[in-house]
């Protein structure tokens, strides 16, 4: 079926860190099995990165809607001078 994503803007100051929930990203695709989506990062936020909470400081390049679902993700800032509002794509 078609995939619906809604994503809101993340908004970091330095340092800080976010965890993903279904409140930023959420997609669906008209299927019973969302946790099976997975999510590419195919423009890694400009001031940070996405991580997996198990691997915290290591840069991830997918993770999957169950993750979401499990507050499982993170943005984290990286501390340099530009905080701002950054959106997941």
């Amino acid at each position: 079926g078609d995939i619906v994503l809604f994503a809101k803007p993340v908004t970091l100051t330095e340092g800080d860190r976010v965890t993903l929930t279904t409140d930023v990203p959420l997609a669906t695709d008209g299927t019973s099995k969302p946790e099976k989506l997975l999510y590419a990062v195919s423009l890694p936020p400009v001031h940070g990165q996405i991580v997996h909470i198990n691997y915290p400081g290591v840069p991830i390049s997918s993770y999957s809607q169950l993750d979401v679902v499990a507050q499982k993700v993170s943005d984290v800032h990286d501390n340099s001078h530009g905080a701002g509002k950054e959106s997941l794509r």
